[in-house]
């Protein structure tokens, strides 16, 4: 019995001293904390920074603008980035001297009337749309990395024709998805021919070189799945010597149209459904993309992949930002983090859909600074300066016409935009051949110039 009473006691003063007795005080209730949220470093809009502040000197940074801006350059949007902040940005429309050469080089009548040019291209800010050209090639890029990493495809090494299934009969076979992106598939270019209205193996150096012409035709996708390999050791009157030699470098619009149909082919997703989900919603950017003017294709015709991507400058410079980042910052943490690693160690001047130029020289033909760049036809461009931190971004004007239809569906009637879908950059796209001022090298050149170093 008193053993028993004994082990009572001991089991009440037990649980008065947890605070588990009747009679006992409750202990004051912890106050847990919970995790801080997720925050992207993705910007919805760009915090600013003042050019002193972020190390530039800031009468020669403006200096690097008045060049950029001057006019005959037909500059729309030049903006620099550093370390995550907008630091300088200018806009403008059509300046005088530009109307002049365009109305004295156009060959159309409504080339040759200065109030065709100040009405569509008078006035530009922040919110007007640049267009990519090129450059969303090496958004296209982006995307064959990021159906990687989702296992979509296995790497840049699987065979093309593991989707393309059209080359599965032929030395085609063998062609690598990496082949594809560093434009040394071996297919011929291909180029709309005006004496028979289609497609066809490109005629000319110039052609060839600028890519392949195949914007005239409303079926840009066909024609470039269906195109032969060229012939090593073989005459050719599109090949810059002559003579084509297997693995040879060939800029090529339809090497990136086909990369497009394989995201299609192995995702399940158009092009365009694919990057809003997984590129431009990650990033906070906007953007619309032309597709080519047939009704069937991916969806409602076939995304241009190798071209033709809609933004603002400022929403450009996002894709740059993401390169900074080293990949799209999710909650879950960093994505794609390979496949940028990849493009930034490119050391050659061409590399998956991204191009360089050697900012910095050593002295002895080597380079100190590699800058990685995306470049469009009348000369879009964003730069990516890893060294110095900088991002720059530039515009040619730009007037997206709609006047076929409210969609950016490719259709073009030379010399009459009033009946043309059309992607309106100046001069070039606009049929106006007049000398490029502006150069990319010598914009980055004066802003690193700034930097107080």
């Amino acid at each position: 019995m008193n053993k028993l009473v004994n082990l009572s006691f001991i089991v009440a003063l037990s649980l008065q001293a947890c605070g588990g007795g009747g009679g006992g005080s409750a202990p004051p209730s912890s106050v847990v904390t919970p995790p801080p949220s997720f925050e992207s470093p993705h910007p919805d809009t760009w915090e600013t920074q003042s050019a002193a502040d972020a190390g530039f000197n800031a009468a020669a940074l403006s200096d690097a603008f008045d060049y950029a801006m001057q006019d005959g350059t037909f500059t729309q949007a030049a903006l620099v980035i550093r370390d995550g902040k907008l630091i300088a940005e200018e806009y403008r429309g059509i300046a005088d001297g530009e109307v002049n050469t365009l109305t004295s080089l156009g060959s159309y009548p409504g080339d040759q009337d200065p109030a065709f040019w100040i009405e569509n291209y008078g006035t530009r800010d922040s919110a007007s749309l640049m267009t990519s050209w090129s450059t969303a090639k090496s958004f296209t890029s982006m995307l064959i990395g990021m159906a990687i990493e989702k296992g979509f495809i296995t790497s840049t090494d699987q065979l093309a024709s593991d989707f393309i299934s059209e080359w599965q009969a032929d030395d085609r076979i063998n062609i690598t998805i990496e082949q594809l992106l560093d434009m040394r598939s071996g297919l011929v270019p291909m180029c709309f021919l005006s004496s028979t209205g289609n497609l066809g193996e490109c005629e000319n150096q110039g052609d060839a070189a600028a890519g392949g012409n195949i914007v005239f035709y409303p079926d840009q996708m066909s024609g470039c799945i269906n195109r032969d390999l060229a012939v090593d050791g073989a005459a050719y009157p599109w090949d810059s010597d002559g003579i084509y030699r297997a693995g040879e470098f060939l800029y090529s619009n339809c090497d990136t149209q086909v990369l497009g149909e394989i995201l299609f082919r192995a995702t399940g997703q158009d092009p365009g459904t694919f990057a809003q989900t997984e590129l431009f919603e990650p990033i906070n950017m906007t953007a619309y993309w032309w597709r080519d003017n047939v009704e069937s294709g991916q969806s409602n015709g076939n995304y241009l992949t190798y071209c033709c991507l809609d933004a603002t400058p400022r929403d450009f410079a996002k894709f740059g930002y993401l390169m900074h980042l080293g990949g799209i910052e999710l909650e879950s943490g960093t994505q794609y983090g390979s496949y940028v690693s990849q493009v930034r160690a490119m050391d050659s001047f061409y590399d998956k859909q991204f191009w360089s130029f050697c900012g910095e020289e050593d002295g002895n033909g080597g380079c100190l600074n590699l800058v990685i760049v995306t470049r469009g036809f009348d000369g879009q461009f964003i730069a990516m300066d890893f060294k110095h931190n900088l991002i720059l971004v530039r515009a040619s004007l730009y007037q997206p016409y709609l006047n076929r239809s409210d969609e950016r569906k490719m259709f073009l009637i030379p010399g009459s935009v009033a009946d043309s879908n059309w992607i309106g950059s100046v001069p070039n796209a606009m049929a106006i051949r007049a000398a490029p001022t502006f150069f990319i090298e010598e914009f980055h050149a004066r802003v690193v110039a700034a930097l107080n170093q």
